[in-house]
């Protein structure tokens, strides 16, 4: 049975700030896919690619969700830089500190995700909760192999 304490309202707050942290996510990786150099670059050009092509996919997803919950998606560069919470690469970043950045952000995506699965279960909204679910499995296994790469 749901805590009713948690409310459509929050849980689409919080869905909001996935979106928001999702799409800088997406534009740093795809930052990263540009940029990369180095002995790493063909491996790295090519993971950077499916990570932003499967997060623009994600990001429409969790923007339909909020839809979906009678809400608006937050939308345009200038609100969702404002609403992220993740930093900024440098584009001279040299390829070691691409990936340790994006795990780093890919963790505060899990992070947010985490508050969404907590929340809409509280709301006893179980779809939203699964699309949570389902979202932190994907940049789990995203952490691990930029990780597995960094520990070579």
């Amino acid at each position: 049975m749901a805590n009713t304490s948690a409310t459509k309202e929050d849980v689409v707050a919080a869905l909001r700030q996935v979106v928001a942290d999702s799409y800088a996510l997406m534009g740093q990786t795809h930052l990263c896919h540009w940029n990369v150099r180095g002995p790493g670059f063909f491996a790295l050009h090519t993971a950077f690619e499916q990570q932003y092509t499967e997060l623009f996919t994600a990001v429409d997803e969790l923007a339909e969700r909020v839809r979906a919950l009678g809400s608006l998606a937050p939308g345009g560069l200038g609100n969702l830089a404002k609403m992220a919470g993740i930093k900024e690469l440098q584009e001279d970043a040299g390829a070691e500190e691409m990936v340790a950045h994006l795990a780093d952000s890919n963790r505060k995506v899990v992070d947010d995700l985490a508050k969404v699965r907590e929340i809409a279960g509280d709301a006893g909204d179980s779809e939203t909760e699964d699309i949570a679910i389902a979202r932190i499995q994907v940049h789990e296994k995203t952490i691990w192999m930029l990780e597995s790469f960094l520990a070579a």
